[in-house]
Parts: structure tokens; sequence; C-alpha cells
């Protein structure tokens, strides 16, 4: 059964940072490119960034780039999404994604972890 489980998510003051992590139960791993997406409250899901199978490729929604970083290590199964200078529309339910490096879709998705930024 394929798992993704995300955690790091939580409450923090604008300014602040947060670490989020998705372990992944996709064998082999690097077979899969990851992605982050988000859901605020009222509003669709977005993309917020994405890392090919390797590590060499990432791409960012403008909204976060310069301030949200992704990464991912083969070697654990793990996809991290560092988050520096949060805001208070950075607040959502984060979500990790997996989908095949020949893939266009995302097929596996975790079940989100909150993100709360205060004002």
């Amino acid at each position: 059964q394929v798992q993704l489980v995300e955690s790091g998510g939580g409450l923090v003051q604008a300014g602040g940072s947060l670490t989020l992590s998705c372990a992944a139960s996709l064998l082999p791993f690097s077979r899969y490119a990851m992605g982050w997406f988000r859901q605020a409250p009222g509003k669709e899901r977005e993309f917020v960034a994405a890392i090919s199978w390797s590590g060499g490729n990432t791409n960012y929604v403008d909204s976060v780039k310069g301030r949200f970083t992704i990464s991912r290590d083969n070697a654990k199964n793990t996809v991290y999404l560092q988050m520096n200078s949060l805001k208070p529309e950075d607040t959502a339910v984060y979500y990790c994604a997996a989908r095949y490096n020949t893939g266009a879709e995302y097929v596996y998705w975790g079940q989100g972890t909150q993100v709360t930024v205060s004002s």
C-alpha cells in the first residue's frame, strides 16, 4: 500500500520558519517526481513546489520563490519543504504528492498537514 505521510506543520508567527517532511513508501522512490501543494480555507488546491527524481530540477509557484525550498533524500524516501519568511497568506493544509517520472499527473497524495501563520 502506497503511503505518503506529511509532518512538521504547526502554528508559527509571521516571519518564522517551518520545515515539512513527507515520508513515502513508494519503491523505488527515485521512480517518482515529488510535489507540494496547499489548500487554504475556501480556496482551491494550488501547486507550491516540485522536484525531479534526482533533485536536480525544481520549480515553484511565484508567491513562494525565494522563501521556500524543496529538497529530497532518496536514501530516506523523504521529501522536504523548507519554508522561511512565512506570511499569513501561507496558511493552508499542505499536501505532498508523487507522480511517475514520465507522467504528468500526481497519482499519490498524503493526508495533509496544517500550517497556520499568525500575523
